[in-house]
């Protein structure tokens, strides 16, 4: 069924441009909108649904390091290095912040 909305001028350009950052027609994200003012579909409930799916998969490891070209292990070893560090900081922040 189709839907006429009067809007602001203003107000429309925003929801073309939120709509264009995901990726959706305006239709779609007016749609997605009025569901979850509706409580149709509530954030918190997808979430917990789509992390319940994620734990049942399990992630490979991939090929191993000596099975791929050496620029494609250097750039794994420099990836996994990166990620260390990463939660390293992200570990000493957590701290930090306890401590306050």
């Amino acid at each position: 069924m189709a839907v006429s909305v009067r809007m602001d001028p203003l107000l429309e350009k925003e929801l073309e441009q939120a709509a264009r950052r995901q990726g959706v027609s305006k239709s779609q994200f007016i749609i997605r909108a009025v569901e979850r003012a509706l409580g149709r579909k509530d954030p918190a409930q997808l979430y917990a649904q789509v992390m319940e799916e994620v734990a049942h998969h399990r992630i490979g490891k991939g090929a191993a390091d000596d099975d791929l070209p050496s620029y494609q292990a250097a750039l794994r070893q420099s990836l996994r290095a990166t990620y260390a560090r990463q939660q390293e900081e992200f570990a000493e922040y957590l701290a930090q912040k306890a401590k306050k």
